[in-house]
């Protein structure tokens, strides 16, 4: 299909200083948990981001040196020429697609432990580190300084020797040294680098300026620069000093990398914030730089990627999350394949399994994290193994992907869904207040289904096993999905919790199914993701007194993963939900719940006519236990397999679910293997390497 001539702008080269972007689609460099933990795995995804179209694929930010040693995360390192060999190969990976790659340099300041290397952390002036660890970072003196610019300035030599086109002096998220001496609260300093804007300022001038030197016209120099910090006169704000800024450098970096600190204000879920919600704060730089501009916003719509353009706001389309979930999301909208884009939903789950020190994943993609370690690619399958037919029963977000993959695959596929709607828990899910994007998980799928003329949908169908045999399927996954428990067993109870087979007792299915409990409502949070929250604001939206109770110190705790904890404990208390943390749920009465201290046992009373159990989830598999426990049965239906996938098999994220189903079809006629995946492993370190 040819590419709608709207979008041509969107396929325009970029000059970059010296250097050359295809078009204006930059992926902004973005944390992976891959790095230089798993650099194949990190090297073949941005190769797959290059072949997607990406004109320019970076890296995560890359530490030079070990004062700035955040060993517990995943990221780069440059530290020596012993760094360039796996960062090569990325640059390899990114060139083979004809796209530019760009490195970005870092030194953590007070946000580097040092916990591998022990040396002391460095910082404009005496602070304790981040994260409550019991570690200070010290103020630099003129030799700390002078030091800090040559390790940049080696880092910047060794990129343009492993072959990165662009490199980015990094001022943004306040995880950057030189970001932290522009500001009053953290740089006390009474030298040349304190006390001015001039001044705050100098260290990252210095550091653009000696990297631009050293490249000359081979590499394009980048400034990456948060305009605003959201906190008010306390910090940065675009109105004030961050506009000053990059007036100040105005045409010292090729291009600038604008965006808002901190990176739980540049990277909000889309429960609180809606696509393009920077521009406000960034729209600015363009009125002062002749320089082109590129910026985020969780960008997947074209028409407003060309209304950007167009309306002098950006030169090029940064994208981080969206990229992620669509790798391809450049080639589509220029071969005009616009329904074909898997939207990102701003989950956050990425972020998630960075921040635990794993390859990252994503919801709308299940391939992420899997280029190298399986081969799985987001745009291609391999043709079905067999002329087997393929049941799917339940349309959740397992089953649509497992129909999805396997019709991609040239199954012949049935899907079945016992409820009148397509979705499972992603439609329920998606009508919470906030929640609406998570839809896309099932629109985008169920699209392209309706668009396959060898997968047939029946919805209104729960089947027996019986109905399950009579399709003549070869294969059969059940997708049945997971009930929420009322008992309360879960992380803090593994029993049940007095009083909760009352009337009162609900679940969060209950809530979303339409039930409505009577006030004053406690809800009770033992599963500490989003669910609880959601409840809590959805009932206190509905006009009832909410309590919410939980074992943790704060509401909806895993969230803190996902960069969202604060805004949702925040929002709750802004509605009036009443927040009881380190408590236990320890008995329902009438009208009343007993909450115990999780320290000292004490216990005390709360009003509540209806208690909302969030805690733990059971598998509804009594359709694959029936099936999988009568072999001969199968036999003689012809069925060669039963598998259980997604909540069905283990209640998870939405995220694991749609991975479940995508396992499932790239496995249909291959054979189990106990580890299915290639892993890195680390060579024995020479006993006089050099360092």
């Amino acid at each position: 299909m040819p590419r709608d001539p709207r979008y041509d702008i969107l396929f325009e080269p970029v000059k970059i200083g010296p250097v050359t972007a295809r078009n204006r689609f930059y992926q902004v460099p973005h944390c992976n948990g891959m790095g230089r933990t798993f650099p194949s795995s990190m090297a073949a995804m941005r190769g797959v981001k290059a072949e997607g179209g990406w004109a320019v694929v970076s890296t995560e930010q890359i530490d030079i040196h070990p004062t700035t040693d955040i060993t517990g995360a995943t990221e780069g390192r440059l530290w020596s020429d012993r760094d360039i060999p796996y960062l090569a190969r990325m640059c390899d990976a990114v060139h083979e697609h004809g796209a530019l790659a760009l490195i970005e340099l870092t030194h953590n300041g007070k946000f580097a432990t040092a916990a591998y290397s022990r040396e002391v952390p460095l910082f404009p002036s005496h602070i304790p580190v981040v994260g409550n660890a019991p570690v200070q970072a010290r103020a630099m003196d003129k030799t700390d300084i002078a030091d800090y610019r040559r390790w940049h300035l080696d880092a910047v030599k060794r990129a343009r020797r492993a072959g990165f086109d662009i490199v980015c002096c990094y001022a943004a998220h306040n995880l950057s040294l030189a970001g932290q001496f522009m500001l009053p609260r953290y740089n006390r300093r009474a030298d040349e680098y304190g006390g001015s804007l001039e001044n705050r300022v100098r260290l990252f001038r210095e550091i653009v300026e000696d990297a631009k030197e050293a490249v000359g016209d081979t590499m394009g120099v980048v400034a990456r620069f948060a305009v605003d910090e959201r906190r008010g006169a306390e910090g940065m704000e675009s109105d004030g000093e961050g506009r000053e800024i990059v007036e100040m450098l105005a045409e010292l970096p090729d291009l600038w990398d604008v965006n808002v600190a901190e990176w739980e204000n540049d990277s909000v879920t889309s429960r609180f914030a809606e696509e393009g919600y920077q521009e406000p704060f960034i729209s600015f730089v363009k009125q002062v730089t002749t320089k082109p501009v590129v910026a985020v916003g969780r960008y997947t719509s074209p028409d407003r990627m060309v209304s950007l353009v167009r309306n002098g706001v950006l030169d090029m389309i940064g994208a981080a999350r969206p990229s992620i979930a669509d790798p391809f999301l450049p080639r589509k909208i220029e071969e005009g394949r616009i329904d074909d884009i898997r939207e990102c939903i701003g989950c956050n789950i990425c972020v998630g399994w960075d921040h635990l020190q794993a390859p990252m994943r994503c919801t709308q993609n299940p391939t992420k994290g899997e280029e190298w370690r399986k081969g799985w690619h987001p745009e291609r399958i391999p043709r079905k193994a067999a002329d087997d037919r393929v049941l799917v029963i339940g349309a959740g977000p397992a089953g649509l992907e497992a129909a999805l993959a396997a019709g991609q695959r040239g199954y012949g596929v049935t899907l079945a869904e016992a409820a009148g709607e397509l979705g499972g828990r992603v439609a329920r899910e998606s009508r919470l207040p906030g929640f609406a994007a998570w839809g896309r998980v099932r629109d985008y799928r169920a699209h392209q289904l309706r668009r396959m003329a060898n997968v047939e949908i029946f919805l209104d169908s729960r089947l027996t096993a019986g109905q399950a045999l009579e399709f003549g399927a070869d294969r059969v996954a059940v997708a049945t999905g997971a009930s929420w428990r009322k008992d309360g067993y879960g992380r803090a109870h593994q029993f049940p919790i007095p009083g909760a087979d009352g009337a009162g007792v609900l679940t969060p299915d209950d809530v979303m199914a339409g039930s409505a409990p009577e006030g004053p409502v406690l809800v009770y949070d033992d599963d500490h993701y989003y669910m609880g929250g959601a409840i809590a604001e959805k009932l206190r939206g509905d006009g009832l007194e909410v309590t919410l109770a939980t074992p943790d110190p704060v509401v909806s705790s895993w969230t803190v993963e996902t960069l969202e904890q604060h805004r949702i404990q925040a929002r709750l208390i802004g509605l009036g939900v009443g927040v009881e943390a380190n408590a236990r749920l320890s008995a329902i009465g009438d009208g009343v719940a007993a909450l115990a201290c999780v320290f000292t046992g004490r216990r005390r009373e709360v009003a509540a006519a209806s208690v909302v159990m969030v805690t733990s989830r059971l598998p509804d598999d009594a359709l694959y236990r029936e099936l999988a426990g009568d072999p001969e049965r199968l036999r003689d239906a012809g069925v060669a397999s039963v598998r259980r996938i997604g909540d069905c098999h283990g209640p998870a994220t939405i995220a694991a679910a749609v991975y479940e189903g995508h396992r499932f079809a790239r496995e249909l006629g291959a054979e189990p293997r106990d580890i299915p995946f290639k892993r890195e492993l680390t060579e024995l370190a020479a006993e006089f390497a050099l360092p």
